[in-house]
């Protein structure tokens, strides 16, 4: 019976069975052994708690009962308290060294369990040079060690000493008896929708809504999406407005599990659709995450083809809705391990995903990646100890604010198995700080709302880099990386183009900005101010940045073959009043030719400079001045 037990929690199955025996098994009290006995009865039934005071009463009445130390370690072991855990290690070590000898890699795990990698490191070494290891031993062994090593070395190259790690259960509203996980936060983080298991059979989505600092008590997701099939790995859309998930063995199921879509609507989420092909496969598709502009749909997969098990897939939506052909994410994420749950932060720049086939801790850990201006994904990041563990992380999710990170664990005080908790990131591995803009896009005369794409630009680099579409109210959100000044472009048929610039790059983060955009019906003297043409002062020939603005007028003409326009200039009254009509009118004049360069008859443009002669804000501010400096676009005839 004492050795079936001291097997039970050794970690280290294949290791060396010869060993000299100074521990007298046969001499162990009676008594203990009898209360060893029940000890491992709880253990079997997960029982831990009075495992272990079965234990001490059996230790109690005999000091020196070596397995029961060894056993105690490893119930501790499971039940995460680390530093118990060593401590019952150390003395099993002391009462008999060679007898234990075998156990020094459950012991470096443990203390690496606990953070402690140099002595994890030094522990595994010595568990190296016992004698007559088998392979599967030794081929343990040296994998631990090259996590160790890792390990000590990312310690070295990173700031983590400060760095306080402190997940906080989210609480009773949230988490319960069951096993809670895979959380999915809105960009406001006031809506959590996440994964339970249900009676630890069916697994459905529950929704938690924020009021203050408190989470409402979770309650089965509205309408027909929960259902006797397993549904899991959820992500739902930064908006609020879109759910993709994973459902595994149902009957409209093109594999063993495919993605799902469902819209929120006024009754609740719709009835989910498969996504179909090229998504979905034959094989294994699951973890969806949609980028926050819901252009980008990116999912782990083990189709054929990819690097190793599973990998990481981009899928883009095209013009028709649906969703293109999935494109692998590439070796340099890719492995020939597994990578899931890829998550796109709030900032479309930041992905953090897992991974067992990249250089870690042990298992699946937790990585980011960061997309580059060419539009790849790179530099690579483990997200280091205490995030990562010698144990299997999962999903994680960041807030719009960069620093608030949402993941499902089974720590000393959980509700029961996985529950959700936060914590602060670690400033070296947060995403960008992202502020948000939301409003809705109306007719200005009739005031109803009108779907539209709204698109956003870089100023600085011309680059687009957000392209939404509002749902059928017109209602829109997007999410912003700081730092960085923007053009908002909105088109839609039948109406002037809005243009107007923002200088968010001196805006604070974590903030949500309203942008109501009136569009004006294309009539005759309709107008619309450029506001992202742009000149040096005194100058007349268009800066770069004034391309993608003068590109929509192009767009606008050629989808309304009828109309012509009238391009003004206007200026603010600084300086002599002849020359700012001057310059007011080459101004113009640059626009028309720009326009006549890309093919517009020049019939149909007329330029005019007004100088400072139509002020729309008093010129006794510099903001006022800078209103009056525009350029107009004015309908003449349609």
């Amino acid at each position: 019976m004492i050795n079936r037990i001291a097997i039970l929690f050794c970690i280290c199955l294949f290791c060396s069975a010869s060993f000299a025996q100074q521990y007298n098994t046969q001499k162990i009290n009676k008594r203990a052994v009898n209360f060893y006995n029940l000890a491992l009865d709880k253990a079997q039934n997960g029982d831990y708690k009075e495992a272990i005071q079965f234990i001490n009463r059996a230790l109690e009445t005999d000091n020196r009962f070596v397995d029961a130390w060894l056993t105690k370690a490893g119930i501790y072991g499971e039940m995460k308290l680390y530093d118990s855990c060593i401590a019952s290690y150390e003395q099993a070590f002391a009462t008999d060294m060679e007898y234990t000898k075998d156990y020094k890699l459950p012991y470096a795990i443990n203390l690496a369990g606990a953070g402690r990698f140099e002595n994890a490191l030094d522990a595994v070494n010595e568990f190296m040079t016992i004698p007559d290891l088998n392979e599967s031993s030794r081929r343990a062994g040296a994998y631990r060690k090259r996590s160790f090593e890792f390990a000590v070395q990312y310690e070295k190259e990173h700031n983590t000493k400060n760095y306080v790690f402190a997940p906080s259960n989210v609480g009773d509203s949230i988490n319960s008896a069951d096993l809670e996980y895979y959380p999915s936060v809105t960009i406001d983080d006031k809506t959590l929708v996440f994964t339970r298991r249900v009676k630890g059979r069916n697994e459905d989505f529950f929704v938690s809504d924020r009021k203050g600092d408190e989470w409402s008590k979770a309650k089965g997701i509205d309408g027909d999406i929960n259902s006797n099939f397993n549904e899991g790995a959820q992500n739902i859309s930064q908006d609020g407005e879109w759910l993709v998930f994973t459902g595994c063995n149902f009957p409209e199921g093109l594999g063993s599990c495919d993605l799902f879509f469902s819209s929120l609507t006024k009754k609740g989420w719709s009835t989910p659709e498969n996504i179909g092909e090229p998504v979905n496969t034959e094989f294994w598709e699951s973890s969806p995450c949609l980028s926050p502009d819901k252009r980008e749909l990116y999912f782990s997969s083990n189709r054929p083809g990819g690097y190793g098990g599973k990998d990481i897939y981009v899928s883009k939506r095209m013009p028709n809705g649906r969703w293109g052909e999935p494109q692998n994410m590439g070796s340099k994420i890719n492995t020939a391990g597994d990578e899931s749950c890829p998550f796109i932060h709030a900032d479309n720049q930041t992905m953090y995903f897992t991974s067992n086939g990249l250089t870690g801790y042990g298992g699946d850990d937790l990585f980011l990646a960061r997309k580059q201006s060419d539009g790849t994904w790179n530099n690579i990041e483990n997200l280091g100890y205490p995030i990562n563990t010698t144990e299997n992380e999962g999903s994680l999710v960041v807030a719009a604010d960069g620093k608030t990170a949402y993941y499902a664990s089974d720590r000393a005080d959980t509700r029961g198995g996985l529950d959700i908790y936060t914590f602060e990131m670690r400033e070296d591995i947060r995403p960008n700080k992202t502020l948000w803009v939301q409003g809705k896009v109306f007719d200005s005369t009739t005031k109803e709302g009108l779907p539209s794409a709204v698109e956003l630009i870089d100023i600085g680099s011309g680059q687009t880099l957000v392209k939404v579409q509002t749902n059928e109210s017109g209602d829109y959100l997007i999410t912003l990386p700081l730092g960085k000044d923007y053009a908002f472009n909105v088109n839609r048929k039948g109406y002037l183009f809005y243009s107007k610039n923002f200088p968010f790059s001196q805006k604070a983060p974590d903030a949500t900005y309203t942008i109501d955009i009136g569009l004006q019906p294309i009539e005759a003297n309709a107008s619309v101010v450029l506001n992202n043409i742009f000149f040096d002062v005194n100058r007349f020939e268009l800066e770069q940045q004034s391309i993608a603005e003068l590109d929509r007028v192009v767009e606008l003409l050629n989808d309304n073959p009828g109309i012509t326009i009238l391009i003004g200039g206007h200026t603010d009254n600084t300086g002599k009043a002849a020359d700012n009509l001057t310059l007011s009118n080459n101004r113009a004049k640059a626009v028309v030719d720009y326009l006549i360069s890309k093919n517009i008859d020049a019939s149909r443009l007329q330029y005019k400079g007004f100088g400072a002669a139509r002020p729309v804000s008093d010129n006794a501010t510099e903001e006022g001045k800078a209103a009056n400096r525009r350029t107009e676009l004015t309908i003449l005839s349609k």
